[in-house]
């Protein structure tokens, strides 16, 4: 496991980048597709039920992945931390904090169970559901908040083996976990009879079987640093301190999502369904051009933790080039695959007419996204996280303006657009310059 960049005076060469940027990135994209995945399984399975059980999994899935999104930063601030403390050479200090960052997940989930459990009805509602669609999203939100501990270690254990430069185990548990959820999704659902709650059980018997082995290979490498499992506190507390940033970015990033799908519900049924499908493939190319996120996370991180501002800065350069190609390659698929899209989803009718129309949007969107996520990830390696948290609030107060005036979802779809053009303004700018260049453990 290399400690240090090995880079001279120049930097390493762009052949060199591109091959860490791959050991790390191919591994980390299977491993993220795997939650959009969950979804678009879950939407294909539950859009066999009668209407609107695909418009409720829509907004309950909204409610879940504001909540659960929040603490992202379990995942992000734990890759950097330990990546920078492995950088610097000192790898049982790494794992202390990788274990501070599992103690504090558990926590924060069980703190979600018990606060938003009597509180579904409010938070669905809160969505613009009513009648039976506010039910089944209810029902569906409900059983998954119990899944929701599991999440949260899941975040923190990858987290972990990030920062330990290790993609691959993550990508291993991922899929073991997405195959378990579509076989449990189908018997539930359409074997048992079980409707939207079998989808939602399905999800969280894998998820905690993720999470049971996140623990067990995370205590394994702590005991062979020597590091304590106990909590502790003040490593917990700073923990947490240092991860409030990211909530703030993550809170706008959650405001802008939940603000469209609450206006796509107001819209009416057909569109709301729509609206669904078009953020789940949107959610799937997000987590894929994540993948180089992921690796300048890690990459960043351990360089600058080594004191290598050169090689930091090389490699975001190269991943911001990866970027642009595979957003390019992701937008011709989708434009390629856009008349049979509806098909796949069971689409008919105006939900059918609707996601045709938003997913030319959606195509066009995917060369911005890719600078954009990549900036994202190499800010949050570096540590740069107030930042983010002042840009995020920037960008979501030019969103709101062009969402409130969306009166289609292809209007609401072009305000996603100028959010994501103010996020590649405010990234771009920052990465430009040597602020965020801060080197040392």
């Amino acid at each position: 496991m290399p400690l240090t960049t090995g880079t001279g005076q120049h930097g390493p060469r762009p052949r060199s980048h591109d091959r860490e940027i791959l050991r790390l990135a191919v591994p980390a994209f299977g491993a993220l597709v795997a939650e959009p995945l969950f979804l678009l399984t879950d939407s294909v399975i539950v859009g066999h039920l009668p209407d609107p059980a695909l418009g409720a999994l829509g907004v309950a899935s909204a409610a879940l992945s504001a909540l659960v999104g929040l603490c992202v930063f379990l995942a992000y601030a734990t890759t950097a931390a330990v990546a920078r403390q492995l950088g610097a050479g000192d790898v049982r200090r790494a794992m202390r904090q990788g274990l501070d960052g599992l103690w504090l997940a558990a926590a924060i989930g069980l703190a979600i169970v018990v606060s938003c459990w009597p509180l579904a009805p409010l938070i669905v509602h809160l969505f613009g559901a009513s009648g039976q669609l506010a039910t089944l999203a209810i029902t569906y939100l409900r059983v998954s908040l119990l899944g929701v501990p599991a999440m949260l270690l899941v975040l923190a254990g990858t987290g972990v083996l990030r920062g330990l430069q290790d993609t691959r185990t993550p990508l291993a548990v991922s899929v073991g976990s997405f195959v378990l959820n579509a076989l449990l999704n189908l018997w539930f659902v359409l074997g048992l009879g079980w409707g939207i709650a079998g989808s939602a059980w399905g999800t969280v018997a894998a998820q905690t079987l993720s999470a049971a082995t996140y623990l067990v290979l995370v205590v394994r490498a702590a005991r062979r640093q020597g590091a304590s499992l106990l909590p502790d506190l003040p490593g917990v507390r700073a923990a947490g301190a240092a991860g409030f940033a990211l909530v703030v970015r993550t809170a706008c990033l959650q405001i802008v999502l939940v603000v469209a799908a609450s206006l796509a519900t107001r819209m009416g049924d057909a569109q709301i369904e729509a609206h669904t499908i078009a953020a789940r493939i949107w959610t799937f190319l997000a987590f894929a051009l994540d993948a180089i996120a992921i690796a300048g996370q890690a990459i960043t991180g351990r360089a600058l933790g080594a004191g290598d501002d050169v090689a930091a800065r090389s490699a975001t350069a190269r991943m911001v080039l990866w970027g642009v190609v595979c957003g390019v390659l992701f937008g011709v698929a989708v434009l390629l695959a856009r008349p049979v899209i509806p098909e796949m989803f069971g689409a008919r009718g105006t939900v059918a007419a609707g996601l045709l129309a938003v997913l030319w949007p959606v195509a066009l969107l995917q060369p911005i996204a890719g600078v954009v996520f990549v900036l994202d990830g190499v800010l949050i390696g570096a540590g740069d996280l107030r930042y983010l948290a002042k840009a995020g609030v920037w960008t979501t107060l030019a969103y709101l303006p062009f969402a409130a005036l969306a009166g289609s979802l292809v209007g609401l779809w072009l305000a996603l657009g100028a959010w994501m053009v103010a996020r590649l303004i405010t990234l771009a700018t920052r990465a430009y310059g040597r602020a965020w260049l801060v080197t040392g453990a």
